[in-house]
């Protein structure tokens, strides 16, 4: 690697649409994402977090998690995972799912949705469960496509439509702007922060 080029960071995340998120994100800090670790979900980031840890004491790491119901708020679910951060890892937890992140950017999501921007939450990361909500919108849509591949169909067992990861990656991709979502997303705005405090040129 040349002095100066900034190295390709490692990331772990509970699924796809994490890993588009830090994706999007990326060119806007001026990083490069590496390898992404996303298998397992939840459960399986928990049990390798302390390996992922001690991986970031010699290169970059972002570890990515929702912050659910496994606590009031963040810091104590931080405390809990990783209280001894390494220099180089950025543990993150979006309040309370990456869904309010991208509910965060009122004017991209409604037009995508085709709903009013009075249906969206103007402080999505104060909702219980944000993934429900952004559901809930899209069920109302005026445009069918989003009707039918967000919502989960009746009676399905499942929790989201046949093209509800899809769709959102494209959204993700084409319109979402992580700088104006910051703005009603703490967890978020935190995240681009200290992203762009980790040393990447530090000699390794």
């Amino acid at each position: 690697m040349s002095s100066g080029e900034i190295p390709p960071i490692s990331c772990a995340v509970e699924g796809v649409i994490d890993e588009a998120v830090l994706n999007r994100l990326a060119p806007e800090i001026g990083i490069k994402i590496g390898a992404v670790y996303r298998k397992g979900g939840k459960s399986y980031l928990e049990k390798q977090i302390e390996g992922f840890n001690n991986a970031a004491r010699y290169s970059p790491w972002i570890v990515l998690v929702d912050l659910d119901r496994d606590a009031e708020c963040a810091p104590p679910l931080r405390e809990k995972w990783l209280p001894s951060p390494a220099t180089y890892m950025c543990f993150r937890i979006a309040v309370r799912a990456v869904e309010a992140w991208l509910l965060a950017d009122i004017e991209k999501i409604s037009a995508f949705l085709c709903v009013p921007q009075s249906s969206i939450p103007s402080h999505p990361e104060e909702l219980e469960d944000p993934k429900r909500q952004l559901i809930d919108i899209a069920a109302r849509s005026r445009k069918r496509i989003i009707r039918q591949e967000m919502v989960p169909r009746p009676n399905s067992g499942v929790k989201v439509g046949p093209g509800y990861t899809s769709l959102l990656i494209e959204y993700i991709q084409e319109r979402w702007r992580p700088s104006i979502a910051a703005r009603r997303a703490p967890s978020l705005n935190s995240c681009i922060k200290r992203l762009r405090m980790i040393p990447y040129n530090s000699g390794f």
